[in-house]
């Protein structure tokens, strides 16, 4: 359940589609009904976002295809067989290509005058320019709470109080899950997010109620009363009904927890058929569906036929 949830977050967090602000994801941990197989989240881990968007595109001869040429190069040591460690670098290696794809993507939408920086004013204007010129948005407005959001978190990762980004600055605006000194805001904003009451915590109500909406006469689901028992057994440590930000920082971001070595781990449970704790190509392509499975119907072989990845 914890490979869900952390993987779960970390492709919703900051700006995991596009980028904070108007078009930016809430930093929440959305759990899935875990009970359900699901291979999306193992798509964009092994592949990364983009990779994965376009296998999606793919028929699946094609996407099994180069699935195959991707097993020859996770072999590094070329034994013909894919090792967890081999398997664990491959995911890494796509958790930051996804970061640092990212980042150039937002980098060309807003250094306007092209010096290698981002100004805060440069940000504010190419995302909200239109609302703030907008005399009916006012200062209660949705955009107006999400700009003083952004302005925030642009101040935590300007590290020396200048309000213009260099790349690494912009990178931990963009992605602050994946630095440390930017871990707090993630907190901070979850909380927000999540805490309906605005008393600073999450109780229990509030940590349910942002994965599941009861239905009236729908009965509970049995994970839903799973989630409860996590709650009181591990999320809330000090047993007084409530997470503060130490437990929700442990909820999101556990200092523990290899986000790479756990999906390696499920990937080789998942395809590991003689359990001799390396995957063969034979074994990946056998269960393609959960690495690179393609959801294509009537695409057609044309679309997407080059070969990088």
């Amino acid at each position: 359940m914890l490979r869900v949830a952390v993987l779960c977050f970390l492709f919703s967090v900051a700006a995991g589609d596009t980028q904070p602000g108007l078009h930016g994801d809430r930093p929440l941990m959305k759990l899935l009904n875990v009970d359900q197989p699901n291979h999306d989240f193992d798509h964009r881990a092994f592949l990364g976002r983009e990779q994965a968007r376009a296998f999606d595109r793919l028929p699946p001869e094609e996407s099994r295809r180069r699935l195959g040429m991707m097993v020859d190069r996770m072999d590094a040591d070329s034994d013909g067989m894919v090792t967890g460690e081999e398997l664990k670098k491959w995911i890494r290696k796509a958790q930051q290509r996804h970061i640092h794809t990212n980042v150039d993507l937002q980098w060309n939408d807003f250094d306007l005058n092209k010096d290698g920086l981002i100004t805060w004013a440069e940000y504010r204007n190419a995302t909200y320019g239109s609302y703030l010129d907008d005399p009916q948005v006012d200062s209660e407005s949705h955009y107006s709470n999400m700009l003083a959001r952004d302005e925030r978190r642009f101040k935590v990762a300007d590290t020396n109080g200048d309000m213009i980004a260099d790349r690494r600055e912009f990178t931990a605006f963009l992605h602050p899950e994946d630095h440390e000194y930017m871990k707090h805001i993630v907190v901070q904003e979850t909380i927000e997010d999540l805490d309906k009451n605005a008393d600073g915590f999450i109780d229990l109500e509030e940590y349910i109620g942002d994965m599941y909406s009861k239905v009236d006469g729908e009965a509970e689901p049995e994970w839903v009363a799973s989630e409860r028992q996590q709650f009181s057994e591990f999320r809330d440590k000090n047993g007084d009904g409530k997470m503060d930000r130490e437990e929700t920082l442990d909820w999101i971001l556990p200092s523990d927890y290899d986000l790479a070595e756990a999906e390696a781990q499920h990937l080789m449970h998942q395809s590991d058929a003689n359990k001799d704790g390396m995957l063969s190509k034979a074994e990946i392509l056998d269960k393609f569906e959960v690495f690179v499975g393609s959801q294509a119907t009537d695409f057609g072989e044309a679309l997407l036929r080059h070969d990088e990845f």
